[in-house]
């Protein structure tokens, strides 16, 4: 996988945020700060002028742009965590790497989870989005043997059914958690975007 295949992805990522904006923030709205929609939507938008404008050579190089972009550009918590996540695939993939083998992109997106959960000190349960991210990082790595279309596939439906597990959970992390027994019944936004992110790469995987 090269860097068109990774730009492709951040590309079907900030088209399915575009898209999903006003139900992302609807999410948000139930129990954060009704803004998680426009913020990454800005963030995403920011990243593709800042793709456009300065090419990356290498996929490392491309996701330590966008990482970067986001934290600069997305308020709340979802720019650090988001920024977190891209940032951490681009340092282990390392900047000189052009082609980037499934194993090697899968043992980068666990080290980007590890990353975030680190930063916000969240588990899956927590009502986060690592409740979509890592069920999907972990069916990613368990379908390699079958191929990429097959295991993004996977992933991406696991990523799904992690983000709709976090509706009945009551919220550990995050201005959610503020709500304590309110915040059940609503899916998290953050698990919900994730989900997005991963149907995306499914999306570039089967061009």
């Amino acid at each position: 996988m090269d860097t068109s295949f990774f730009a492709a992805w951040i590309e079907e990522i900030a088209t399915a945020v575009r898209d999903q904006k006003d139900h992302l923030t609807q999410l948000d709205a139930a129990i954060g700060d009704a803004d998680h929609g426009a913020n990454l939507d800005r963030g995403f938008a920011a990243v593709r002028e800042a793709l456009a404008a300065s090419p990356p050579e290498t996929p490392g190089a491309l996701f330590v742009l966008v990482g970067s972009t986001l934290i600069r550009k997305v308020g709340g918590a979802s720019g650090p965590l988001y920024g977190t996540v891209f940032r951490q695939l681009g340092k282990t993939l390392g900047a000189e790497t052009a082609d980037v083998a499934l194993g090697d992109f899968a043992a980068a997106l666990d080290a980007a989870l590890s990353a975030v959960q680190k930063l916000g000190a969240a588990v899956e349960g927590d009502k986060t989005l690592v409740d979509a991210l890592a069920p999907a990082v972990r069916a990613l790595t368990e379908g390699m043997q079958e191929g990429p279309e097959e295991a993004f596939a996977a992933a991406a439906r696991a990523a799904e059914e992690g983000a709709q597990a976090t509706v009945p959970l009551q919220a550990r992390k995050g201005r959610a958690s503020y709500l304590g027994p309110r915040s059940v019944g609503h899916e998290d936004p953050g698990a919900a975007s994730t989900a997005l992110m991963f149907a995306a790469l499914q999306a570039a995987g089967g061009r």
